[in-house]
């Protein structure tokens, strides 16, 4: 992703408007670039990784440009920082649905491969072995899944489409187009220090990440199927970004946030591939053969979901994170 193209030392000694604009800006030209690729690769008939790059970067500015009119509002035109931002936010949930159901069938598939080959899995009740029982319930479990998440991610193609060439988007991008070159600031605000302004802001942020991390439900590595933790883990990913897009506006240093973001992604998706397998084997009428092998892809989607949360805590804290046995 795109990001501010100035000095650090001069980050601390200029205004905070300074430093805040050149992020902005920065931004809201990766953003028009994106969209520029964007538009051509759909005009080209180009391949599916060239649109989904594109979309990626549509998404990822429209974060960092959000997510920073969110941490340092105070810094500019408030009313403006509030409209722009949440069609910001409704922008980067929309581009976001195709590209999340693409990543979850291929998460899917891969690991219904690998657990095909699999000789230590329990075998089911009445059944020879469990590799067998898997091998055959497999395929049809992939067709299940491929069939339900092919609809889902053409229709969030179809909403994606109707977005993109609807006024309200048109209205973002133009507003975007004009951040590029003019960042509405407040008058006062933005001539404080960078360090009388925008590092307490960041700071608040990084309190509520500091916060929503500190009451984590503990990982237990012999409880993986606590689903009903996942809402607090996936808020503990959405303020992290917001913190880390506030120390990327500051030009520190981010590559330990970026990692344990990585790793909150993981979680995400391992978690949502979860849920899509019970879902699936909730279909009626299946074979009990397709059941087991979609049972068993849950329980290692949770089993993956543990192993992104217990990583989360090597990188983000230093105390250990798995409680006894």
């Amino acid at each position: 992703m795109a990001q501010p193209n100035h000095d650090p030392i001069t980050a601390t000694t200029a205004d905070a408007g300074d430093v805040l604009g050149a992020y902005l800006r920065a931004q809201a030209t990766a953003f028009l670039r994106a969209l520029r690729l964007h538009g051509e690769s759909t005009a080209s008939g180009a391949d599916a990784a060239e649109g989904s790059d594109a979309a990626r970067g549509l998404r990822g500015a429209a974060r960092r440009i959000s997510g920073s009119l969110a941490t340092f509002r105070v810094v500019t035109e408030s009313s403006w920082a509030d409209g722009l931002r949440t069609e910001l936010v409704w922008l980067s949930a929309t581009l976001a649905d195709e590209h999340a159901y693409a990543v979850r069938l291929t998460r899917l598939m891969d690991a219904l491969h690998r657990l095909s080959g699999s000789p230590e899995l329990p075998a089911p009740r009445g059944s020879a072995g469990a590799a067998g029982a898997l091998t055959v319930g497999s395929a049809r479990a992939g067709a299940l899944l491929e069939r339900q998440l092919t609809l889902a991610r053409t229709r969030a193609h179809s909403a994606t489409l109707q977005a993109l060439g609807s006024s309200r988007f048109h209205a973002v991008a133009d507003a975007v187009a004009v951040l590029a070159s003019d960042v509405p600031l407040d008058a006062v605000a933005a001539r404080g220090r960078v360090t009388d302004v925008l590092v307490p802001l960041a700071a608040v942020a990084e309190t509520r990440l500091s916060a929503a991390v500190s009451v984590l439900p503990p990982v237990d590595a012999t409880h993986p199927y606590n689903a009903d933790h996942d809402v607090p883990w996936h808020e503990v990913r959405r303020l992290l970004r917001i913190h880390r897009y506030a120390r990327e506006a500051l030009c520190e240093d981010v590559t330990r946030s970026a990692a344990a973001g990585r790793a909150l992604d993981r979680h995400r998706d391992a978690a949502e591939a979860a849920t899509a397998s019970a879902t699936a084997a909730r279909t009626p009428r299946i074979a009990p053969a397709t059941a087991y092998a979609l049972g068993v892809l849950h329980a290692d989607q949770r089993h993956e979901v543990e192993a992104a949360r217990l990583e989360f805590h090597h990188i983000w804290l230093p105390e250990p994170a798995v409680t006894p046995r």
